[in-house]
């Protein structure tokens, strides 16, 4: 194995409230597996009782401690962009940044948040119908979910969020962006899915913290299949209405790795092998 292989790596998560992540231990197992002495730091904005205003400091000590990169989350993924000497066109399009690659005394900002959800999408539901998704969440996770599913070729999207705004600016900026698709901030839920083959979830509803489902069970028919984000739990309420009603259901935890894999790959130079890297995933989720 080569000497470079073998070399000390460090890199680190900035967000607030991570103590939970299950990132670091990704990250960790696959370095270990291709022979990296990796290290992987939390840098818990809660723990440390700093705030996102403290984010250029935090970068700064990074930089200065050797670190090869950052992954950022909530709620640093837009405010962190400012921060940066450059971005990925993909990460420009989003105007968020989930991976920073720090080289040479300079900043890299990436997203690898919606390739995590492309990848997953295409390997979980293979064949699926693309004519028409709704979608639920305008957020970060939202546009990363929107610019995903138009990337794979879907040609109808109708946003919802509980801030109209936010689903309207959400449509405006996809639609600039990809100019054949026909993609709307939505009004009538019921409507939209009576004309829709999919839905994406793309807000915390189903998780511990936010319990319950996001839109009536009964909005949900057989013929729809529904992808979601929430991976903790991996089981949502969302996902057990769906199965129940015969819908083809996609979990939040492909793209919890997907992201993963190319934030590992941007980080370490490395190609990760994703097939060990979501085995690893299921024996800490199940």
């Amino acid at each position: 194995m080569a000497e470079t292989l073998l070399k000390p790596l460090k890199a680190g998560l900035i967000g607030a409230d991570i103590q939970a992540s299950l990132t670091p231990a990704m990250h960790m197992q696959e370095g270990a597996a291709q022979g990296l002495d990796y290290a992987y730091e939390l840098i818990d904005l809660t723990s440390l009782n700093a705030t996102p205003a403290d984010l250029s400091r935090l970068i700064e000590d990074a930089e200065v401690r050797g670190l090869a990169g950052l992954n950022i989350t909530h709620p640093c993924k837009q405010r962190v962009i400012p921060l940066l000497d450059n971005l990925s066109p993909e990460a420009r399009a989003l105007g968020a940044v989930n991976t920073v690659v720090l080289k040479g005394g300079r900043r890299f900002g990436h997203n690898t948040d919606w390739w995590g959800f492309a990848e997953s999408f295409r390997r979980g539901l293979p064949q699926a119908d693309l004519s028409s998704a709704v979608q639920l969440g305008a957020g970060g996770a939202g546009a990363a979910t929107a610019y995903a599913i138009l990337t794979l070729g879907l040609d109808r999207l109708t946003v919802f969020d509980r801030e109209h705004e936010r689903a309207v600016d959400l449509a405006e900026a996809m639609s600039a962006l990809f100019p054949g698709a026909v993609i709307t901030a939505g009004s009538d839920l019921a409507a939209s899915m009576q004309g829709a083959s999919g839905l994406i979830h793309a807000t915390p509803t189903g998780m511990a913290k936010y319990p319950g489902v996001p839109l009536p069970p009964d909005l949900l028919e057989s013929r729809h299949w529904v992808a979601e984000i929430v991976y903790f739990p991996l089981e949502t309420e969302l996902l057990r209405q769906a199965r129940a009603r015969g819908c083809r259901t996609l979990d939040g935890g492909g793209m919890a790795v997907f992201q993963a894999v190319g934030a590992f790959r941007l980080i370490t130079g490395m190609e990760p092998d994703a097939s060990r890297m979501l085995m690893h995933f299921k024996t800490m989720t199940t």
